[in-house]
């Protein structure tokens, strides 16, 4: 069966390269993949909003809130049995670095059971209380999508990449109905050094998606009603601008911390029962944090301002001010928590969501504050708004992304200055001290990925050492009698020989000039064996390493050339700087276009 579905798919190839230009086929790829990367983000949308309904209204029990403290419990438990059972992975891994590190370093090869593991783990995760978004896994779906369908059909790295972030773009359309937040997150985040004929795939991939992720699932994310903003109110976007950057700041660094913490515990259950113990706790002291948490944020916006206390415990004292004021302080701080400790835990979500929610409740708690010292008044959901921006822009170091995806899915194109204020001045503030985002600090401290500012790392992390390797040297064994070899070396037209023992493990090399000399001049010639003129290797390098530090070893050891030897020290072939610098001019020219 797969052997004809593998000639069925070569006989499609041969056709549509005689039929169709490259062009038009990459067209119509990214208009398939938008649509089903719009089917798979209406799938999860209506798949988890329908689980949490079963959960709060549909399931009725007089206790039955008391399970609320066991429902993440519950969520994290499931989505972790399902990867062990289904996956079988050692690490299924989740969010958008994963997905960063197949683009730099496996071909944009994106494995494709995360199509549907994807959306299964992170439904079960978020419907059951997790307190993340659905946006990072429906990303990585329609990424999986672009990114199998150009592997099966034989396409190059660049239209696999293409086609990847053509998924991507049409997940972020698909989940927000925001096309245009789709093609800018895919430039900003995905793909830095784009041109622009590629805007043409992308345009049409996320267009597609959004069109239909609308027809199945058409209800508006927010409503925002707005009569604009006041030039007035400049100077405290300002302010709320630094403060998300500050906060933004330390949301990176507790990052990191609760992963260092997850990560020093083996076991995957135990990972689960503490994480979901203590995610159940906070949910049931703060009910906003249930899920995605969009439904207070929404709240907030209709003028509700007592929806982030309401359902709570302390919902009795909600008609004292300063209890609200620090009841939404330490549900931001508690959020931040709680989605950490999720993806910690071993569930899966993405920081869209909980980037939107802390932002939004710090714009509602500053402006909320701002207007019960009488200093002023300011438009309460005009600052949520600019807050979510904000705070997207400055976690994901994405402020383009974040503008046109809030002025998008919440209408307000009104308060584009406001929103391009406060994004930009937040981005600058974690920028200047996080140079990496939350999504790649990780593979640049491994030297698995570059800044965008750096090209030339950029483009030695997609070239791979194995296609470098050159085996037309000649491999003599220790015991070998030169002269008899002197034929095949001459026809080689190579200036050095590898040497190793009869199994093949690498022990030196031969120049081939001091060869040549001793053929001449030594009067036992006739009797040299290849171990008497051997030469350790100054260095060498293996299968695995990356170009970069073949280029650094290169430059220490000023050596053209070095052997390449296996993890058992087997001999394989040469690399030189010539073809490292032979395949950089060629993946300069391959990246000039991506279309």
């Amino acid at each position: 069966m797969y052997i004809r579905f593998v000639n069925y798919l070569d006989t499609l190839n041969h056709f549509r390269k005689e039929k169709i230009s490259n062009r038009n086929f990459l067209i119509i790829l990214a208009i398939l993949v938008g649509i089903l990367a719009g089917l798979a983000a209406a799938l999860l949308k209506s798949l988890t909003h329908n689980i949490e309904e079963f959960l709060q209204s549909d399931w009725h029990w007089k206790y039955k809130y008391f399970l609320y403290l066991f429902f993440p419990l519950i969520g994290l438990f499931l989505s972790v049995a399902y990867v062990k059972r289904f996956i079988k992975k050692s690490k299924f891994e989740t969010g958008l670095t994963p997905l960063l590190y197949s683009i730099s370093k496996k071909s944009s090869k994106v494995d494709t059971h995360n199509i549907y593991s994807q959306i299964i783990t992170s439904a079960i995760t978020v419907a059951f209380g997790g307190s993340v978004g659905l946006e990072s896994p429906i990303v990585t779906s329609g990424s999986a999508i672009g990114s199998s369908l150009g592997r099966y059909l034989g396409l190059s790295y660049k239209e696999i990449t293409m086609l990847l972030a053509c998924g991507a773009a049409a997940g972020i359309a698909g989940a927000f109905n925001s096309p245009i937040a789709g093609i800018i997150f895919a430039i900003e985040v995905l793909l830095p050094e784009i041109s622009i004929p590629a805007f043409i795939p992308l345009l049409l991939s996320a267009a597609t998606a959004s069109v239909v992720a609308r027809l199945f699932y058409s209800q508006q994310l927010f409503y925002l009603v707005t009569e604009g903003w006041q030039i007035n109110a400049l100077f405290f976007y300002v302010l709320l601008a630094i403060l998300i950057g500050l906060f933004s700041i330390y949301f990176t660094k507790a990052n990191y911390a609760v992963k260092e913490f997850f990560y020093k515990i083996n076991h995957p259950y135990k990972k689960v029962i503490i994480g979901g113990l203590l995610l159940g706790a906070m949910v049931f002291l703060f009910p906003t944090l249930y899920g995605e948490g969009y439904i207070t944020i929404k709240s907030l916006l209709r003028g509700n301002f007592l929806a982030v206390i309401n359902n709570s415990v302390f919902a009795s004292y909600n008609t004292i001010p300063w209890v609200i004021i620090l009841f939404t302080v330490v549900t931001i701080f508690a959020k931040s928590m709680a989605a950490l400790v999720t993806l910690g835990a071993g569930g899966n979500g993405g920081i869209f969501a909980p980037s939107l929610v802390m932002g939004g409740l710090i714009g509602f708690i500053f402006a909320f504050t701002i207007n019960l010292t009488g200093l002023t008044h300011l438009n309460v959901p005009n600052f949520i708004v600019a807050g979510m921006a904000a705070a997207l822009s400055s976690i994901m170091h994405a402020p383009l992304t974040g503008i046109f995806l809030i002025a998008e899915i919440t209408g307000g194109y009104v308060l584009m200055v406001p929103l391009m204020i406060t994004s930009a001045i937040s981005y600058m503030i974690n920028k200047g001290t996080q140079q990496n985002s939350i999504y790649t600090k990780a593979l640049v401290d491994k030297g698995e990925l570059s800044s965008p500012e750096d090209k030339d790392t950029t483009v030695l992390n997609q070239m791979r050492l194995r296609y470098l390797i050159e085996k037309a040297y000649i491999q003599l064994q220790v015991d070998d009698l030169l002269m008899s070899k002197m034929n095949e070396v001459v026809q080689s037209h190579k200036n050095i020989c590898a040497v190793t023992d009869e199994r093949g493990d690498f022990k030196g090399i031969i120049y081939v000039e001091e060869l040549f000399n001793e053929m001449v001049s030594n009067p036992e010639k006739n009797t040299l064996t290849a171990n008497y003129l051997v030469h350790p290797a100054t260095s060498v390098i293996h299968e695995e390493d990356d170009v970069k530090l073949v280029l650094k070893k290169m430059e220490i050891d000023n050596v053209w050339i070095l052997p390449v030897v296996t993890k058992d020290n087997i001999y394989v072939g040469f690399v030189s700087k010539t073809s490292i610098f032979s395949k950089y001019r060629a993946f300069l020219m391959r990246s000039a276009d991506y279309v």
